[in-house]
């Protein structure tokens, strides 16, 4: 037996997803455009968007899909990766790590959960945790001091790809990152 119109009405999903996830309403783009002194997004975009790097047409995109929907995509989507090796951090082997540390140093929200308002949420934890660590390695080895890197993986990456543009032979200056 089929539902009655208005009855089903009540199973479509909530108007208010699209909006929360699609972006600014006219009222909202009226108002930003007039703060930055433009006429129109176009104008914004001519102005700050170089021309050699637009596309040139207008995006394919589909229709807005609802709460549901877009998850039930997004599963499929992710039920097509193949699982590959990883060769990142390969230094690192297999090894036991008590559930002690695991929650108490890995798993501590402290070092990943702000405490002031304008503070990053995870920069202190992780300075605090490279000191713990630091600490720990002087402590367990008896060594007046221990060296963690106080470097984060932009950075270090950064540094990586410096160092390699800088020994390149020349014209060689492209990276490809996975």
């Amino acid at each position: 037996m089929a539902a009655p119109a208005a009855t089903a009405a009540v199973l479509d999903p909530p108007a208010d997803f699209v909006h929360r996830h699609v972006g600014p309403g006219e009222a909202e783009i009226a108002e930003m455009l007039k703060t930055l002194g433009v006429a129109s997004l176009e104008a914004l975009v001519g102005e700050t968007v170089p021309r050699a790097i637009r596309l040139g047409r207008p995006l394919d995109l589909p229709a807005p899909l609802g709460e549901e929907q877009a998850l039930a995509e997004l599963r499929e989507m992710a039920g097509r990766n193949r699982v590959l090796r990883s060769f990142i951090g390969m230094g690192y082997h297999d090894c036991h790590t008590p559930a002690v540390v695991l929650r108490n140093v890995l798993e501590n929200p402290g070092w990943y959960t702000q405490y002031t308002p304008y503070q990053a949420e995870i920069a202190q934890g992780r300075l605090e945790a490279l000191l713990n660590y630091q600490t720990m390695v002087a402590d367990l080895t008896g060594l007046p001091l221990a060296n963690a890197s106080l470097l984060d993986e932009a950075t270090a990456a950064g540094e990586a790809m410096t160092l390699c543009r800088a020994v390149a032979r020349p014209g060689q200056d492209a990276f490809f990152v996975a």
